[in-house]
C-alpha cells in the first residue's frame, strides 16, 4: 500500500539521487527521521514522480512485483542501501574535516551496486549537453527500479559540482534536506522557501514581536 506522504514529499534536490536521500525527513543530527519509503509501492510512486520510470514502465514493474512480492522487497532493500550510502558520502562532502575520502566503505558499496548493473546497461547517443553518449538501463521489470537508482547514484557522484551541494540548515530550523544550489550567486539557503524558509521567517517575526512586547514598559 502506498503511503500518502511519499506522494506529497517535496522534490527539491536538483537530482533524483539527492531526492532519494531526502526520502528520510528530517535529517537531523543524532535523531532518526521519518522514512517515506516503507513499501515497494512507495518506491514505485517515488520512481514515477522523479521520472525514473515512465507510466508504461511503472505498470510493468508493478505487475512484476505483484507476481513476485519478494522481487519488490529486494528492490526496496537495494534502494534503501544505496540511499544510506549516498547520504554518508554526501554528508562527508559537506564536512570540511572529513571529506568524501572518509566515506570509502560507502563508495565501495555503490561501486558494487553499479558493477552488478553493468551487464544490463548500454551506451546510447546523448541527446545533448556534455558528452556524446550516456548509460541506459533497460533491465527486466523486476530489476528496473533498483538498477536505475544505482545508475542515478553513479551519475550524481561522477558529475556533481560539490561546491553546489548544500543542506537545509538544521541550526536555523531547517529540515536537513540536501540540494544542489544552482542559483547564480549561490545564495539559496533553504530546501524550499515556501517550506522551511517561510517557517523560519515566521519564527523570526514571532521572536521580534515577543522581544518588542518584552521591551515595552
Amino acid at each position: 500500500m502506498t503511503t500518502t506522504r511519499i506522494a506529497q514529499l517535496s522534490l527539491v534536490g536538483g537530482h533524483r539521487a539527492i531526492d532519494l536521500v531526502n526520502t528520510v525527513t528530517p535529517r537531523l543530527p543524532q535523531a532518526a527521521g521519518d522514512d517515506h519509503l516503507l513499501t515497494p509501492e512507495d518506491l514505485l510512486t517515488w520512481s514515477r514522480r522523479t521520472g525514473l520510470v515512465d507510466d508504461a514502465e511503472a505498470a510493468q514493474v508493478a505487475a512484476a512485483w505483484t507476481a513476485s512480492p519478494a522481487a519488490g522487497r529486494r528492490a526496496l532493500a537495494a534502494a534503501t542501501e544505496i540511499r544510506e550510502a549516498l547520504h554518508e558520502v554526501l554528508s562527508a562532502c559537506l564536512d570540511d574535516q572529513r571529506g568524501p575520502a572518509m566515506a570509502h566503505d560507502q563508495l565501495e558499496h555503490l561501486s558494487l551496486a553499479w558493477a552488478a548493473v553493468v551487464p544490463r546497461a548500454r551506451l546510447v547517443p546523448a541527446a545533448g549537453g556534455i558528452g556524446v553518449a550516456r548509460w541506459a538501463v533497460d533491465s527486466p521489470p523486476a530489476l528496473l527500479v533498483a538498477d536505475r537508482i544505482a545508475l542515478a547514484a553513479i551519475d550524481l557522484l561522477s558529475s556533481m559540482d560539490v561546491t553546489r551541494l548544500a543542506r537545509c540548515p538544521v541550526e536555523a530550523g531547517g529540515c536537513g534536506m540536501l540540494f544542489l544550489d544552482h542559483s547564480k550567486n549561490r545564495s539559496r539557503r533553504w530546501c524550499a522557501m515556501e517550506d522551511c524558509g517561510s517557517g523560519a521567517k515566521a519564527r523570526r517575526l514571532t521572536e521580534r514581536r515577543r522581544d518588542t512586547r518584552a521591551a515595552t514598559p
